[in-house]
């Protein structure tokens, strides 16, 4: 039996580190389901859950496992003065930024439930964000040379407003996409994002303007998530 139903968990501002160790638990609680299961007939096998966390972290870098660390322009010293600090993830993909203003999304799904690999799995997460910025009346796309959603893609004037990068073990997934809403873009200055120096990055306040209504943001992100996914938010 495959389970769509979603537990959604808002974690409000959570230093990364404790949010990474909160992915892992729950990951681990899925794969040792997944193992469980292997050794049962499909009338007794267990259903394996589905999460969402959303959170804010406060200013920090964080490096994929086949990124290069010279994309982090700052070095220790100036990391503590920016009240920044810096992890190597397990996640795919290169440098990136997160800090207040930005919508966290870490989905530790098992795909299996939802009948998709990892490459549609990412599509879908980009998805949900297309529609999501859609509705702020912002046309955004894929890149079809990076991961992310961008706007303006193709143009000297390219910029990324969500990045992604996901892993997956027995396909449950953890890390996930990061989306700008009201974000201090100064911070990104300080790397060259995703490992790109000729691309922008940009937030939903930048696009429109005015500092954004963050609440209002995350609900309908996950409305777009459960809407892409088919899933039930619990």
């Amino acid at each position: 039996m495959k389970n769509k139903e979603v537990k959604y968990l808002d974690l409000g501002r959570s230093e990364y580190k404790l949010t990474w160790e909160k992915q892992e638990e729950l990951l681990n609680q899925i794969v040792e389901i997944k193992k469980s299961n292997s050794n049962l007939g499909e009338e007794t096998a267990v259903i394996t859950p589905n999460y969402l966390i959303f959170v804010e972290h406060p200013h920090v870098y964080t490096l994929g496992k086949s990124g290069d660390e010279h994309n982090l322009l700052l070095n220790y010293i100036q990391l503590q003065a920016k009240d920044a600090v810096f992890f190597k993830t397990d996640r795919g993909g290169d440098i990136t930024y997160h800090g207040p203003g930005q919508i966290v999304g870490y989905p530790i799904l098992d795909l299996e439930n939802f009948g998709m690999g990892l490459r549609q799995y990412i599509y879908s997460m980009e998805e949900a964000v297309i529609r999501t910025v859609a509705l702020y009346g912002i046309e955004a796309a894929r890149d079809p040379h990076a991961t992310g959603v961008w706007i303006d893609v193709g143009k000297p004037s390219a910029r990324k407003i969500c990045a992604i990068g996901v892993k997956s073990s027995r396909f449950v997934t953890m890390h996930g996409f990061a989306l700008n809403i009201n974000t201090d873009l100064e911070y990104f200055k300080h790397i060259n994002p995703c490992g790109f120096s000729d691309k922008g990055v940009t937030s939903l306040e930048k696009e429109l303007g005015s500092t954004q209504d963050f609440g209002r943001a995350k609900k309908l992100v996950l409305e777009k998530f459960a809407e892409v996914f088919g899933s039930t938010l619990v």
